[in-house]
């Protein structure tokens, strides 16, 4: 399937490891020029190099936090100073702070909703207007299956999804007349860096799990009876970025192998 990508270019948060890293090399495979942020300035530049030489596409990483204005800004004007244009972007930014609803000071939840609904925020409307003068793109919000189910005790984490999961829906109608696409994935238990970074702390405290146990351990209550890949997710958001996905806007699409009780 020709997905219409080479000589797009795409903007990633969270580009350092795990799903933003995945989705750069799976877009650089099909011609993709990816500019990646990502907090840590070493992770990043190897990251980097890794998608380049993996893809064989030009690769610019600018280290930047998404809660940070200016940085979000250095970061835009970079990448169309290397790039001169926008095509796509992927709000990937985030990690998971989960927990009793009492035991989450407001600290927590500013800290939260700073990365993933206002990165979000601050990443789109910098990415819009170039959209709009280039005829069109695509905006991809990385979320997850806890923004339409929430279980206990997983707040703030699971507001801000679920806040993601709106803002998607009402900027796809918004800018629906300019050729702009947005969807957004939901992701439920997936490789990515924040599985890996728990796996190394419980190897710190002397655990006798090898990766792939706590991999397998981890997706025993999914209905699949494993957790994702990050390729997997990487496919998925290169999808919505392309072409073929051209009449697929608004859409908040479950990544989950089955584990969600709705769709």
């Amino acid at each position: 399937m020709q997905l219409g990508l080479n000589g797009k270019v795409a903007l990633i948060t969270g580009g350092s490891d795990g799903l933003g890293k995945a989705t750069a090399i799976t877009m650089g495979r099909e011609g993709v020029k990816v500019a990646i942020c990502a907090r840590n300035p070493e992770h990043l530049e190897q990251a980097a190099d890794d998608i380049h030489q993996t893809t064989g596409e030009d690769v610019l990483a600018v280290p930047a936090d998404v809660r940070d204005k200016e940085q979000i800004e250095r970061f835009f004007d970079e990448t169309l100073r290397r790039f001169g244009r926008l095509d796509i972007l992927v709000n990937n930014a985030g990690g998971s702070a989960a927990g009793p609803l009492l035991e989450m000071d407001d600290a927590i939840w500013h800290g939260d909703l700073d990365t993933k609904l206002f990165g979000a925020l601050r990443c789109s409307r910098l990415a819009i207007p170039h959209m709009i003068e280039g005829g069109g793109g695509r905006i991809i919000n990385v979320t997850s299956i806890g923004g339409k189910q929430p279980e206990a005790a997983t707040v703030p984490t699971t507001v801000s999804r679920a806040a993601g999961i709106a803002l998607t829906k009402s900027m796809s109608r918004e800018f629906a007349p300019h050729g702009i696409l947005v969807n957004t994935v939901c992701i439920g238990l997936a490789r990515s860096g924040q599985f890996r970074r728990e796996w190394e702390e419980l190897q710190a405290e002397g655990t006798d799990l090898t990766e792939d146990e706590f991999y397998a351990q981890q997706g025993a209550g999914v209905p699949l009876g494993r957790i994702g890949t990050a390729e997997e997710v990487a496919d998925l958001i290169t999808f919505l970025a392309s072409e073929r996905a051209s009449f697929i806007t608004g859409t908040a699409i479950n990544m989950d192998g089955g584990e969600s009780a709705v769709v």
